[in-house]
């Protein structure tokens, strides 16, 4: 089923060139565990995009939906004295979403943000992102995915 997705992320996707098969679940796809149970994949397939602040400047992960990040490993890899998680506003104004709905690209600051990508989700053929709201998702080859956000290879999930 495809549907129609966040306006910012409809523009991402026509930039690109891209027409995935945006779908829409109307309980939900918040969590990694809810859109995995939506979709019938396997939790690690999710792709969570999550935004932390490194000294002060939002960096974006993406990581497995099964797995947890290591803010002590993205320290390390951005160089950064400090790591936090962002808060919703730092959230919404990084990437113009709300949490539980940000995409993997498509943001409105997509030139100032740094990303990294977790090396786990390349074990998958197919991995699954949010669409720009907490009820869209979309599926792509993690490669292209990790290609069109721009992001850097890392190992940054926890042990």
């Amino acid at each position: 089923m495809t549907t129609t997705t966040h306006p910012l992320f409809a523009e991402a996707l026509a930039a690109l060139g891209l027409e995935p098969d945006v779908r829409s679940f109307p309980d939900g796809t918040r969590t990694a565990a809810d859109a995995a149970a939506a979709i019938g994949c396997e939790l690690s397939q999710i792709v969570k995009s999550l935004i932390f602040a490194a000294d002060g400047v939002p960096v974006l992960v993406l990581m497995d939906g099964a797995s947890r990040v290591d803010v002590e490993s993205v320290r390390r890899e951005l160089g950064a004295g400090a790591v936090t998680r962002a808060d919703a506003a730092l959230v919404r104004e990084t990437t113009g979403y709300a949490i539980g709905g940000v995409p993997p690209f498509g943001h409105r600051t997509r030139t100032r943000t740094r990303v990294l990508a977790d090396r786990s989700l390349l074990s998958h053929e197919v991995v699954w992102a949010a669409a720009g709201t907490p009820h869209t998702v979309f599926p792509m080859d993690p490669r292209e995915l990790i290609r069109h956000a721009g992001a850097a290879l890392a190992d940054v999930r926890e042990s």
